[in-house]
């Protein structure tokens, strides 16, 4: 095996990640060597170990965790899935809240800092592109379709659109952890009314937005230069609320609509994503928003699609596509 054969894949992600574990199988049937970890295991089982502006290269050192050692330098690949931080549940707020931090940018910053692995995707550049007001003024300046939307605390404001539009959904600006009464709860895309506007919307900004009279929904998930297109049917207004209704069918996505995506991830210098769209009546394509790291396992296994193929692919070539 060659010295490039034998560079790892670093695959940074929570514990319990199916979607992680499909891409790691892959990889070891090509004999990628890869390294996982969580940042949530600093401590005893992660160690981080970095030197800069002593050695020749900007950034040289290792992470180790309890079975794998790797040399920063000799990364071909970084996966960024979905890792968690350390909580440092056994420490008062103040301490808790400071060794976080340490952690963020101690060893968070020295794994953002190597740029000679391609980084799928680069957290920073993940974090830039998260939010919608840019993602929406993105996709319009690329010629997709965009519904109207309004993002307020001015509750007179959002009265006047919702009057103007009709039909109006509610849609968080992010999804974030929320429970009540200790039940988790998630943020759909609910209808709303002028009715329900209160003085409540002065709080924090809202993002309203007219209804897509839509007849189905399409997630296209791009890895590399390759994309994936699927439509789903539910005749639900939120497809995420209930799995058991949707039935999926492989598409092609017009030439322009796969262009602009294209050109879309690359104005944020990602080389994934997964975007949601709605289509019309008319066939036509609406843009609803883009998730820089969004799940896509299940839908390999309800249609067939070799998307963890193609992630093992991208980053075993372990260059920018």
């Amino acid at each position: 095996m060659s010295a490039t054969e034998e560079r790892p894949v670093l695959v940074a992600t929570e514990a319990d990640d199916v979607t992680a574990d499909m891409v790691i199988t892959e990889l070891n049937r090509r004999n990628v060597p890869v390294v996982r970890l969580n940042p949530a295991d600093i401590g005893a089982g992660l160690t981080v170990s970095a030197r800069f502006g002593t050695c020749p290269a900007p950034v040289a050192g290792q992470v180790r965790t309890l079975s794998r050692t790797v040399d920063l330098a000799q990364l071909r690949a970084v996966y960024w899935r979905r890792p968690t931080w350390p909580a440092f549940q056994n420490l008062g707020d103040d301490d808790a809240r400071f060794a976080a931090a340490q952690v963020r940018y101690g060893l968070g910053g020295t794994l953002y800092a190597l740029d000679s692995p391609l980084w799928v995707n680069h957290p920073l550049r993940n974090a830039a592109a998260d939010y919608k007001p840019a993602q929406l003024a993105l996709a319009q300046r690329l010629g997709l379709t965009v519904p109207p939307t309004l993002v307020t605390n001015d509750p007179g404001e959002a009265r006047e659109f919702i009057t103007v539009h009709g039909q109006v959904i509610y849609k968080t600006l992010r999804w974030t952890p929320y429970e009540r009464n200790g039940i988790p709860v998630t943020g759909w895309a609910d209808p709303v009314t002028a009715a329900e506007i209160d003085d409540s919307v002065r709080v924090t900004p809202h993002l309203f937005q007219a209804r897509v009279d839509k007849v189905a929904d399409v997630r296209v998930l791009v890895v590399g230069r390759r994309t994936f297109t699927v439509r789903i049917d539910s005749g639900l207004l939120d497809w995420r609320k209930d799995y058991s209704a949707l039935s999926y069918a492989v598409v092609d996505l017009p030439d322009h609509m796969d262009k602009a995506l294209l050109a879309y991830l690359g104005h944020f210098g990602l080389v994934s994503g997964s975007f949601d769209l709605s289509v019309d009546q008319a066939g036509d394509y609406w843009w609803l928003e883009l998730n820089p790291n969004g799940q896509w396992g299940w839908l390999e296994e309800k249609t067939g699609l070799k998307m963890s193929a193609a992630f093992a692919d991208l980053l075993t070539q372990g260059d920018t596509p």
